[in-house]
């Protein structure tokens, strides 16, 4: 049976890979994936053939990927992260429903909420979620009522895809919808190109959050009612020391 990888390959660096994403990369006869995703891996992997389709081709990335399955080639997709968080597995599955004799395997990788966490200090050491703020693929209505739903929930709440030139103040707007239940005081984190060239991180309130700028390459952490600022780093308590 032809086998493809589904690789998420963390921030793109080589050392923040994990080893099974490695060594899958080096079982393959082809790597494919987004242009600037490649980009990141093709100098560890020389000896291997590499095809990239360009942002919003996703479901053409998937089909050549299984089309170069059935040709007999061992296959890797790589995507930036984890493949199971935003990532190319769940639409893998979808197109492989036309390729039964093909076979999947998931292999994790470091995503930007665990990534950037680690940056921040201790985040989401507690119930947290993920939010992305792209309306693209889901109505704006939808994320509004998710953010509401997980600020009354008292999460610790990640948002992915803060801001982009079409969404400028997209990120304003969440905040002003999670302040109707998190105190304008409420720790929050901002890190930059985590795990790459330029990384930056800052510990704000959400109130500061509300007028910050920032972009598609940006993670956003907002606290809980517990969450703390430590020695300069943001700190959701577990609850250890009360038990």
């Amino acid at each position: 049976m032809s086998k493809i990888y589904v690789i998420g390959i963390g921030p793109g660096n080589y050392e923040q890979m994990t080893g099974r994403a490695i060594q899958a990369m080096k079982n393959s006869d082809v790597i494919i994936g987004y242009t600037v995703y490649v980009d990141l891996v093709k100098e560890h992997f020389p000896d291997k053939e590499f095809m990239t389709t360009p942002m919003k081709k996703e479901v053409d990335r998937c089909v050549l990927a299984f089309e170069e399955a059935k040709k007999g080639k061992t296959v890797s997709m790589i995507c930036s992260g984890d493949a199971g968080v935003y990532g190319m597995s769940g639409l893998m599955y979808e197109v492989g429903e036309r390729y039964e004799d093909v076979d999947l395997e998931i292999i994790p990788g470091v995503t930007a909420a665990t990534g950037g966490a680690a940056v921040l200090g201790a985040p989401l050491i507690h119930d947290f979620c993920l939010i992305s703020l792209s309306d693209l693929l889901t109505p704006w209505e939808k994320i509004e009522a998710r953010l509401l739903g997980a600020s009354q929930a008292d999460f610790v709440i990640c948002l992915y895809n803060p801001s982009s030139k079409k969404r400028h103040d997209y990120l304003q707007k969440a905040c002003d919808l999670m302040m109707q239940y998190k105190a304008p005081e409420t720790v929050c984190g901002i890190v930059t190109n985590i795990g790459r060239e330029g990384e930056a991180a800052r510990v704000l309130t959400l109130h500061e959050l509300k007028d910050t700028q920032v972009d598609m390459f940006t993670t956003v952490f907002i606290g809980n009612s517990q969450t703390r600022e430590i020695n300069g780093k943001m700190v959701t308590p577990r609850g250890y020391r009360n038990v």
